[in-house]
C-alpha cells in the first residue's frame, strides 16, 4: 500500500505533462489562426501586380489582364478574404522569403526563411518579379520560370526524378536544394500560400490546366546549342569577374546593399547546395539557360550559349554547400573549402594586383 501514492504521483504527473503540450498545442493553434485572420503587408511588387490584377474579394472575379489583352474577360470564381489574404502571403514569400522589404510583423511572413538556412535566399531569384516576369508591354517571356505556367503543369513528370511531381513537391525541391535548407510539411503554410498565389496567377492570366506554355521553366542549352568548343571554366572565369562579379562578387558570395536589395550568392554557405538543378555539375543545361535569359540585367540575351555554359562550369566549381545527395566526407571536404579559399583567394588578388605593372599608385 506504501507504493501506491508513488505510483499515483507518476501518474498525475504524466497527465499534467501531457495536458501541459496539449494546452501549448491549442495556443499555438490559435496564434497561427490569428495570424492567418490578420491583414498583410505587402511587399512593393506584391501590393503593384495584385493591384493590377484586381485581387478583391467577391463572388466573381474579372481579370482586367485578360480585358486587355484579349478584350473580354470571362467570370470566374471569386475570392474571399482569406483566400485574398493566402494569395497575399504567398506573393510575399516568393517575391521576399527573407522578409527585408515587409517587416510589418509576423503575418506576412509565416517565419519561411526558417526552412532556409542561409541568409540571401530568396524565392524570386529564379522566379523573377514575384513568379511573372513580363516585358514592358506586359508580354509574358519565354523561359521565365513562370509560377503560374508551372502550376497549371502541376503533377507533372519530372525527368530528373523520374516521378509524377505535384506542385508542393516541386515546392520542397525549391527548399531542399535551391534553398540549401530544410523540407517543409506539404501542409505547411507556406507551401499553401505559395501555391494559392501560383493559382491566382495561373487564373489571372487565363492559363488552362495541362498545357504547357513557354514560360513556364527555364530553356535550357545543351552542348549542341553551341560551337561545340567544349566547356571551359578558364573563359567562364574571365567572363564572370568582367560582367558579373559587379553584382555578384569577386567569389560569387552574393551583396547586400542598403534597403534590403540582395544580389543571389551563386556560391559559398549562402548558395544554392551541389544537388541543386542550378548546379551546373548536378545538370548542366539549366543554369546556362538562366544565365542567357536573364543576365546581365538590363542587357538580357546578350551572351552567346557558349559563354553562358563556360560561366556556368566556372561557378560549379567553387565551393558550396554538399547538398542531402552527398555523403559526410563530401559534406565535410565543401566546408573546409568554403572557409579556406575565399580568404585566400582574395589574397591572391592582392599579391595579383600589387605586382600588376598597370596598377595605379
Amino acid at each position: 500500500m506504501a507504493a501506491l501514492p508513488a505510483r499515483l504521483i507518476k501518474i498525475v504527473l504524466v497527465v499534467a505533462a501531457l495536458g501541459a503540450l496539449y494546452a501549448l498545442a491549442l495556443h499555438k493553434q490559435a496564434e497561427r489562426q490569428r495570424l492567418r485572420e490578420a491583414a498583410v503587408e505587402l511587399t512593393p511588387e506584391c501590393k503593384s501586380k495584385l493591384e493590377a490584377y484586381g485581387l478583391v474579394a467577391g463572388e466573381h472575379y474579372r481579370s482586367p489582364y485578360l480585358q486587355k489583352v484579349t478584350g473580354a474577360a470571362p467570370v470566374a470564381a471569386g475570392y474571399s478574404e482569406a483566400d485574398i489574404r493566402a494569395i497575399q502571403r504567398g506573393c510575399n514569400i516568393i517575391d521576399d522569403l527573407q522578409g527585408y522589404l515587409a517587416k510589418g510583423g509576423a503575418s506576412e511572413r509565416w517565419n519561411a526563411n526558417r526552412f532556409v538556412r542561409g541568409t540571401y535566399t530568396t524565392c524570386v531569384h529564379c522566379h523573377q518579379s514575384a513568379g511573372d516576369k513580363q516585358d514592358a508591354e506586359g508580354n509574358r517571356l519565354r523561359g521565365s520560370n513562370h509560377l503560374g505556367a508551372s502550376w497549371v503543369m502541376a503533377d507533372m513528370y519530372d525527368r530528373f526524378t523520374g516521378m509524377i511531381l505535384s506542385q508542393e513537391l516541386r515546392q520542397m525541391q525549391c527548399y531542399i536544394n535551391s534553398s540549401n535548407g530544410f523540407k517543409p510539411n506539404s501542409a505547411d503554410d507556406v507551401i499553401r500560400d505559395a501555391t494559392a498565389y501560383s493559382r491566382f496567377l495561373s487564373g489571372a492570366l487565363g492559363m488552362k490546366i495541362g498545357h504547357r506554355y513557354p514560360e513556364q521553366g527555364l530553356e535550357e542549352i545543351p552542348s549542341s546549342a553551341t560551337q561545340r568548343r567544349g566547356d571551359d571554366y578558364v573563359r567562364g572565369a574571365h567572363v564572370y569577374r568582367e560582367q558579373c562579379a559587379g553584382c555578384h562578387g569577386q567569389q560569387g558570395q552574393g551583396l547586400v546593399l542598403p534597403g534590403g536589395l540582395i544580389y543571389p550568392a551563386l556560391a559559398g554557405r549562402e548558395s544554392f547546395s551541389s544537388d541543386s538543378r542550378m548546379n551546373f555539375s548536378a545538370v548542366n543545361t539549366i543554369m546556362p539557360g538562366f544565365i542567357c535569359r536573364n543576365m546581365p540585367p538590363g542587357r538580357e540575351g546578350t551572351l552567346d550559349p557558349q559563354t553562358c555554359r563556360d560561366i556556368s562550369y566556372y561557378l560549379s566549381t567553387l565551393p558550396r554547400p554538399a547538398g542531402d545527395l552527398k555523403g559526410p566526407l563530401s559534406a565535410a571536404w565543401q566546408q573546409v573549402m568554403m572557409t579556406v579559399m575565399p580568404p585566400l583567394t582574395r589574397y591572391a588578388e592582392t599579391l595579383q594586383t600589387s605586382a600588376s605593372p598597370h596598377t595605379v599608385r
